[in-house]
């Protein structure tokens, strides 16, 4: 299958590199190709620059938005999620009408420093503005509970654990169990929030995640759901 992964930070390369090992054709959009490519300093995560990166992953290409989205049969939003909107509109409704498009990002907000807030919160998700911004794209937010690793390797966490997901298209969100299946999710793990709008509650976990980083002093953890029932 082709995929398009739309982000070129750690989420977006772990995704990338993870979805070419599964044999999938993976393109990565950027906003500017050239000066991805003319990066030389480590991010702000210790990730070396994306060129450096890209010569370890030949079988992945890096080309804009548009015309990886073009490509894509599936589109994975993983950028920054204050900049997702302008992102997929680079990307350009009409590469992204009738394809699943996959959206893993949180709208952290840092403009008034650390811890970061969301934006939106509460009445809004940024879930549901991707699906309202492209009425066309099937979208489906999941994985953006947890960390890149965990996302494509949950055995990194020991003993069961949960991911969830949601959206408006039933077909997509099967398809959606089918790829986190491949990615190793048992899919009994798999947890069905119902409507893209309980994007706000996923997109809400953020402030208690990044406080269960800062205790535990590392982010190889995962939610999981208990029930009587």
């Amino acid at each position: 299958m082709r995929y398009a992964v739309i982000g070129t930070g750690t989420v977006g390369r772990t995704l990338a590199a993870r979805l070419a090992g599964l044999g999938h054709e993976v393109r990565i959009g950027t906003r500017d190709v050239e000066r991805t490519l003319a990066g030389t300093e480590p991010d702000g995560y210790g990730n070396p620059p994306f060129a450096h990166w890209l010569v370890d992953h030949p079988e992945l290409r890096l080309t804009t938005f548009a015309a990886a989205a073009e490509f894509a049969e599936v589109v994975v939003n993983a950028s920054m999620g204050t900049a997702s909107l302008a992102a997929l509109t680079a990307a350009g409704a009409e590469n992204l009408a009738g394809k699943l498009l996959i959206d893993v990002a949180n709208p952290l907000d840092f403009s008034r420093g650390l811890p970061p807030t969301l934006d939106p919160v509460n009445t809004d998700s940024l879930g549901e503005q991707i699906q309202r911004a492209f009425p066309a794209a099937r979208v489906v937010k999941t994985l953006n509970t947890m960390n890149a690793g965990v996302m494509v390797d949950p055995q990194r966490v020991p003993g069961p654990h949960d991911v969830f997901l949601c959206g408006e298209d039933e077909i997509a969100k099967k398809e959606t169990v089918g790829l986190l299946t491949a990615f190793g999710w048992p899919p009994d793990r798999v947890i069905d929030l119902g409507g893209i709008g309980s994007a706000r509650g996923l997109e809400q976990v953020l402030p208690l995640w990044l406080s269960l980083w800062g205790t535990l002093g590392h982010w190889d953890f995962n939610f999981h759901v208990r029930s009587a029932r």
